[in-house]
């Protein structure tokens, strides 16, 4: 197990000998909020394990492979299972990845993510309205919308037998005394496929990392599945683009914007992912080696939005395979890697990016 030396966002977790406590100190939570932070289990900070094979680690994935010869593309694909839902009365799609609390993790087949707890001191996240029968669940929020995040709130609604289909609709019955609410610490990221006005962009091309967007066939609403393209990062990932809160990017990366999500990275609600921006060629976003990820998904450091910074050679004759953050962090204080925040395009501005990663699986890229 690799340990992890914390940088800036000086992430720890503790245990509370009295109450077996998850606390976030770096975050400063308030002593209602550590309550609430409580519930979860403690954990031991690390950068994530070695894996031997590859393996599913987020429930709702039907069908994957590292890589295809049915597309010139350096990806794979990962199928997921649709979720529906409703915002402002009309449908919903998305998908299910992370959770803030262990046992929501265990019941729903997601990855746990402590760090997704940094959120609690902040009133930008999402809130998903979850019914105790068989209604759909209802979204506050959605891509059509400036305020949109991935990251939700789980309200839990009970009682009453109305067909409600909007945040504002379940609020009023709420008030009416016609269901009863229950807002709970468990935050989920829930990526949004397809919502009212329009959906993830598909690549026809299916030739490069970016191009004309990150699904690679249209939203199956009668099947209930989507596919994504499937990158390999270091170490041991295989993750997907949803969203980023980079939004004039947002329509060049073919993704929904975000906006709200860079907010995760004051709070400490990120992991820091490095791009290169020459060197090797390869399988990376802009054209070179994989990118290189501080934690493996599913380790206690870990979170699916990214800090995102970008490393240039100084001297690409000099440029090499680099498999680790600490490789890279060497490199850099050498002189021979440059480092830009978010792209050298956006520097000194960094931004967050939605990547969840639903595959572990050994590294392949040789350079």
């Amino acid at each position: 197990m690799l340990k992890k030396r914390m940088n800036r966002r000086e992430f720890l977790l503790m245990g509370a000998a009295s109450s077996s406590a998850l606390i976030l100190a770096a975050c400063g939570l308030g002593a209602e909020e550590e309550e609430t932070a409580a519930q979860a289990e403690v954990v031991e900070v690390d950068t994530g394990r070695e894996v031997d094979e590859p393996q599913i680690i987020v429930g709702d994935v039907e069908d994957f492979a590292l890589t295809s010869d049915e597309w010139a593309g350096a990806f794979g694909f990962v199928t997921f299972r649709l979720n529906e839902g409703r915002v402002d009365g009309e449908p919903v799609y998305f998908i299910r990845t992370d959770t803030s609390e262990r046992a929501f993790a265990d019941e729903n087949g997601l990855v746990y993510v402590p760090l997704l707890n940094a959120a609690a001191r902040g009133d930008f996240v999402n809130r998903l309205y979850l019914f105790d029968d068989e209604r759909l669940p209802v979204l506050a929020t959605s891509p059509a919308d400036e305020d949109f995040i991935s990251l939700f709130r789980i309200v839990r609604v009970s009682g009453g037998d109305d067909d409600l289909s909007s945040a504002q609709a379940v609020e009023a019955a709420a008030s009416a005394g016609r269901v009863t609410l229950e807002e709970t610490p468990i935050l989920v990221n829930y990526p949004v496929v397809k919502w009212p006005g329009g959906e993830m962009a598909v690549d026809s091309a299916r030739d490069s990392y970016l191009g004309t967007g990150q699904l690679l066939e249209p939203v199956d609403t009668a099947g209930m599945t989507v596919i994504f393209k499937l990158h390999e990062c270091f170490p041991g990932s295989r993750y997907i683009i949803t969203d980023t809160s980079a939004v004039p990017m947002a329509p060049m990366m073919s993704i929904p914007a975000s906006a709200p999500s860079q907010q995760l990275m004051e709070l400490g609600g990120t992991d820091e992912i490095w791009v290169f921006a020459n060197g090797i060629p390869g399988s990376g976003v802009m054209g070179f080696q994989p990118a290189i990820f501080d934690s493996t998904a599913g380790a206690g450091a870990w979170s699916p939005f990214w800090n995102h910074f970008t490393w240039r050679w100084t001297d690409e004759g000099n440029a090499r395979l680099l498999r680790s953050s600490a490789e890279g962090r060497e490199a850099e204080a050498a002189g021979e890697l440059e480092l830009f925040n978010g792209t050298p395009n956006s520097h000194p501005n960094g931004f967050v990016v939605n990547c969840p990663v639903p595959i572990l699986a050994p590294n392949t890229f040789q350079g």
